[in-house]
């Protein structure tokens, strides 16, 4: 993608985003061959919903060719649609645990959506339920509610999936409010302060609570942060982040920026806070702390190669195919260049792939496989999961 169509798409994205900042602002004529780069990048980065927005906004002389525009504003029908689905499954979530007595909560996905100026704008994931009691509690309620808990589930730190087959909406309940970071010590000090924020909900006009905007700041971040030392993150997660910052008081913001570095999660906030410069133009009172040029545009640059959750990294649409030594050394290089955000996560993180390399010997012996990613993207595994 040329700098000129990277530039073209963070104004688009700003004038999705802003309803008051005037869409005559868009300073790029472009030709069909380049909207069809930048719709390539929007479906890379799960963002064609919301550039769609700034297109139908858009002087007609602006707008894409008419093909174009009826590709684009299919697609944005259809994930408006998918949003629908997911709010009516996570409030009939809400009001299934409800009746067990369970207090809930959305995390991410739905409730970040209603940040956005068009709540049907943001591309859909699964829905991440939050659920009091603890990890005992919230087993026997899934068993007493007839779910079966699959065994790769038993050992997860903080939460299970749930059969997608009545609707087909994947559904992560959670025990913890977050999976922590991968520093065990600021970890620690994070999940104290989550559980404790996550008591603070509200019930949406959806039919969901959703959580205390300070909490999602924290939350969010520390996702952001785990994603981006392990695979990579994508816009759709900093622009979930940038309207959390948009709607976050200054107390909120002060009292997070005060915790950044017991969190652990310092450096990659400066990296973030400098995106939220220079992509959506955010001001510099709004942000958690004083943003790094040179960390962002190395986030930044990890970003625009990987797209979401970096699946679309640098020959990654062939990784399955490639030898194993060569996947291995890839993903030990993406280590070093993610190495001094956050240098013990990094480290962390490697032990934990060595351990479930070695947990997995036995499975990979019985199925002649060599690799975690064999095991994790084959569909016999899926197959035998089953």
């Amino acid at each position: 993608m040329e700098r000129f169509e990277k530039d073209a798409l963070y104004e688009l994205l700003r004038i999705a985003l802003d309803d008051e900042r005037s869409p005559c602002s868009f300073s790029h004529k472009l030709i069909a061959e380049s909207w069809d780069n930048l719709h390539t990048e929007c479906a890379k980065q799960l963002v064609t919903g919301v550039v769609y927005r700034a297109i139908c906004r858009l002087p007609h002389d602006l707008q894409p060719p008419h093909k174009i525009v009826l590709r684009w504003a299919l697609e944005a029908e259809t994930i408006k649609g998918q949003n629908k689905l997911l709010n009516a499954e996570a409030a009939r979530l809400t009001e299934l645990f409800a009746v067990q007595g369970c207090k809930t909560a959305v995390l991410k996905g739905p409730a970040n959506a209603l940040l956005y100026p068009d709540p049907y704008m943001r591309q859909v994931g699964d829905i991440d339920l939050w659920v009091d009691g603890g990890r005992d509690h919230v087993f026997a309620i899934l068993k007493k509610l007839g779910y079966k808990i699959h065994e790769w589930d038993l050992n997860a730190p903080h939460h299970v999936h749930l059969d997608p087959e009545e609707n087909g909406i994947p559904v992560e309940v959670h025990y913890r409010p977050s999976f922590g970071t991968w520093n065990p010590f600021a970890s620690s000090r994070l999940l104290c302060f989550l559980e404790k924020e996550i008591r603070n909900v509200e019930r949406s006009c959806e039919g969901f609570y959703v959580p205390s905007i300070k909490f999602a700041l924290a939350m969010q971040l520390a996702h952001i942060h785990v994603h981006f030392i392990r695979d990579g993150v994508g816009l759709k997660q900093i622009l979930d982040y940038c309207m959390l910052l948009k709607h976050s008081s200054e107390d909120d913001r002060c009292e997070i920026a005060k915790e950044l570095s017991n969190f652990g999660l310092l450096k990659v906030c400066k990296a973030l806070m400098w995106i939220m410069g220079y992509v959506f133009e955010l001001d510099e009172h709004m942000m958690l702390c004083k943003p790094d040029e040179k960390l962002g545009r190395k986030m930044l640059s990890l970003i625009q190669k990987g797209g979401n959750f970096g699946i679309y990294a640098t020959d990654s649409l062939n990784e399955f195919s490639r030898n194993f030594v060569v996947r291995f050394l890839k993903h030990r290089w993406r280590n070093l260049h993610v190495f001094w955000f956050a240098p013990v996560d990094v480290l962390m993180c490697e032990l934990e792939y060595w351990k479930r390399f070695a947990r997995s010997i036995s499975v990979r012996i019985k199925l002649r496989r060599l690799s975690l990613w064999d095991l994790s993207h084959s569909k016999f595994v899926k197959k035998e999961a089953r």
